[in-house]
């Protein structure tokens, strides 16, 4: 477990979320941009897995219920920091390019399903990869298949469709044909009354002004134009609900 210094720096001013009767929204807590880019000390929860404290509590919430109906959560991603999501971007980087893509077009290969440093959900504590550990772990588990009917984790899916919300947690990725950027992925969920505001602060910024201070494989490539589309199609193009 990764225990890190946190503070907050302003207020917390609860919001009733319509969709959320039982939560609030951290509307005026302050995120600071360092901290949205996974690059600050912060202090996380869990065993096996690392949340902040409000997002960890109600996934312990969840887990409990769902075991009660014989599905058994298990969280196989949720913090990363900058440096991990770099050697993910950078490692899909390598081995498209030694494959022969041009730098585009393994660029446009890893924002299938991965993010750029620095722009991951996964680096503010809310975030969770999950899978149904009584369905086993044999090959790759995040494959959207295996969520589908008759697959190892189509039981966690259907009671996540089910109850997920009641305890902050939606889908972010969904399978909306019209929907653009990230790929479907029935497996990652968001803690809501966190990861709104969040989103809200993180969509104000140039992320290219921060992003021209970093130093990863492929970043040479970015153009402004690249990084507008990429927040238009990748990071807002989302569930609306977690708008």
């Amino acid at each position: 477990m990764n225990r890190r210094s946190f503070v907050i720096r302003g207020g917390l001013i609860g919001i009733a979320l319509s969709l959320l009767p039982q939560f609030t929204i951290a509307q005026e807590q302050e995120f600071d941009m360092i901290e949205l880019m996974g690059k600050a000390d912060i202090e996380l929860y869990g065993d096996g897995y690392d949340l902040r404290k409000e997002a960890h509590d109600a996934f312990v919430e969840m887990y409990q219920a769902a075991l009660k109906e014989g599905i058994e959560i298990e969280v196989v991603s949720s913090y990363r920091s900058f440096e991990r999501q770099a050697e993910i971007f950078e490692s899909k980087y390598d081995r498209f390019t030694e494959e022969g893509l041009e730098p585009l077009a393994a660029i446009d290969k890893i924002i299938e399903y991965s993010t750029i440093p620095g722009t991951s959900r996964h680096h503010w504590g809310t975030e969770i990869d999950i899978v149904d550990k009584r369905g086993g772990k044999e090959g790759d588990v995040l494959v959207s298949e295996k969520f589908e009917s008759g697959g190892p984790y189509s039981n966690l899916k259907a009671w996540m469709d089910k109850n997920a919300n009641n305890y902050g947690f939606y889908l972010v990725y969904t399978d909306e044909p019209k929907r653009r950027g990230f790929k479907y992925e029935p497996w990652h969920y968001s803690y809501a009354p966190l990861s709104i505001p969040m989103l809200t602060k993180f969509r104000k910024k140039n992320i290219m002004h921060y992003l021209d201070k970093e130093d990863f494989e492929g970043l040479k490539h970015f153009t402004t134009g690249f990084i507008k589309t990429y927040i238009t199609d990748n990071i807002l193009d989302i569930n609306p609900e977690l708008l």
